[in-house]
């Protein structure tokens, strides 16, 4: 009977030890890559703080938050409502898109990144590497000084930075989705998956020891 549940146990720490091992691989790659590079960080440059006094008092219905952003040399009115984030001039007014070249503009202002092409994402796509990120954005196709590809994400209203995408982000993307069993959306730490064989590894490891407690006993091992 021993003998079977050996050869049950190896071959069931045969299927867990994939994904061990891929837990393994993707924690090493965790482990020696900065998050702050991986995010594009250090792609961007100081901002400077700025106080302004607004001498003509505008109020909003329904807002639940309201922020002065800087876009460039003038400021807006980002307000929340319901969830959702509109963009107001200081008088009041809504406020319009920026043009692809007031973009690169920021881009150049922001960033020690040069702005190579734009366009607008209007549709959202499963798993796409602005996830998380409310439409419309824009998509600024980007390089380094040593001409490394990059893309960034801005918000079309309030020229904000979002998101700096790069190759050394997408393998994370990717280390991060085998870590965790989602392989689409690569954010969901609950799913079912990664239950199940957090409960397998621990079963294998469990009847390891069983197994080698065991034969130890009979001298067998």
């Amino acid at each position: 009977m021993s003998a079977f549940y050996r050869k049950l146990h190896k071959y069931f720490s045969l299927l867990v030890s994939v994904q061990l091992l891929l837990w393994t691989i993707s924690g090493i790659y965790f482990s020696f890559n900065k998050i702050e590079n991986v995010r594009g960080e250090h792609l961007l440059k100081e901002v400077k703080p700025f106080n302004e006094t607004i001498i003509k008092p505008v109020s909003f219905n329904d807002a639940k938050k309201i922020t002065l952003v800087k876009r460039l040399d003038q400021s807006i009115f980002a307000v929340v409502k319901q969830d959702n984030t509109y963009y107001y001039n200081k008088d009041g007014s809504p406020t319009q898109k920026i043009s692809f070249e007031l973009a690169k503009e920021i881009v150049l202002s922001k960033t020690f990144l040069k702005p190579l092409s734009i366009v607008e994402i209007t549709k959202e796509t499963e798993g796409a590497e602005y996830r998380g990120r409310s439409l419309p954005l824009y998509k600024i196709d980007s390089s380094t000084k040593e001409n490394e590809r990059l893309n960034i994400y801005m918000q079309p209203f309030s020229g904000e930075i979002l998101a700096i995408r790069s190759n050394q982000w997408r393998i994370w993307d990717l280390m991060w989705g085998l870590h965790i069993m989602d392989w689409q959306e690569r954010d969901n730490i609950g799913n079912i998956f990664l239950k199940i064989f957090s409960l397998f590894a621990l079963v294998s490891a469990l009847s390891g020891i069983f197994l080698f407690y065991k034969t130890s006993r009979k001298g067998s091992f």
